[in-house]
């Protein structure tokens, strides 16, 4: 498998706090690779850097060997990338579909076309919204929000999809959905980076898994349970025991006897 996006010596900091220190991984093309760690260890720091939101940063980070800083929205890129925040707030009545055709509005230029309209459309149906297409996406829950989100980048229909968190806000149905829905765009060749809090979810679904600490990305990658559940009890401070369940590793806390 090929190295689509190459991180070399990464280091970034918030004045005097140092948040990322000379991190170094490869993100392989058309898998499915989830950012496991604790609140506050630099997931959504490195999402923004990958995104091109923040680019005040030392180091190297490369998409199929482009530098991230020369990419720019809206220019001929080789990759079409595409990424949704873990916040979004909106005070403005839109409809759900037209929220949806504004991921669109980068192809275009003066109106928008059939194809457009279809893709809305054939996203919604895929996460079975269309019933609310007409509906303000101020009146919407918090997971309907976040899946309407996520449909209005998937419209743009992007070489990389890099997410914060996409599974939050949503119950465990949707939750399944989103993850089944990624598993099926990388089938068709789309590259997705993940940031997830659940390791579970990432395990059952995940191609390849790193794990945030101590301002560096360790790769999960081709480790025995042991080691994995020793690296993950590490992680989350939390004692955790193991299950196999159809050739994958899941994990559990332990329960304390109270």
């Amino acid at each position: 498998m090929k190295k689509l996006i190459q991180i070399h010596n990464l280091s970034f900091s918030f004045g005097k706090q140092q948040v990322l220190a000379e991190l170094t991984a490869d993100f392989y093309g058309e898998e499915l690779t989830v950012i496991l760690g604790r609140n506050g260890s630099g997931k959504s720091t490195l999402f923004n850097i990958l995104s091109g939101m923040e680019r005040h940063y030392k180091g190297d980070v490369l998409f199929a060997d482009q530098n991230r800083k020369d990419i720019h929205a809206g220019k001929k890129n080789t990759l079409r990338i595409g990424f949704m925040t873990q916040f979004h707030q909106t005070t403005f009545p839109f409809t759900v579909f037209d929220v949806v055709l504004t991921g669109r509005a980068a192809f275009s230029r003066f109106a928008p076309r059939q194809v457009d309209f279809d893709l809305v459309e054939e996203n919604l149906r895929a996460f079975q919204l269309w019933h609310l297409k007409d509906k303000p996406y101020t009146a919407l829950s918090g997971g309907e929000r976040q899946l309407v989100l996520l449909c209005r980048i998937l419209v743009q229909q992007p070489d990389v999809l890099l997410l914060d968190e996409p599974t939050n806000h949503l119950d465990l149905h949707y939750q399944v959905a989103v993850m089944e829905h990624l598993k099926r765009l990388v089938q068709s060749g789309t590259t997705i980076v993940c940031v997830m809090h659940d390791p579970n979810l990432a395990l059952l679904y995940g191609d390849r898994f790193y794990v945030m600490q101590e301002k560096k990305l360790h790769s999960l990658q081709e480790k025995d349970p042991v080691v994995l559940l020793s690296t993950l009890e590490k992680t989350y401070h939390v004692a955790l025991t193991d299950v196999r369940h159809n050739g994958r590793t899941l994990i559990i806390p332990k329960q304390k006897h109270l």
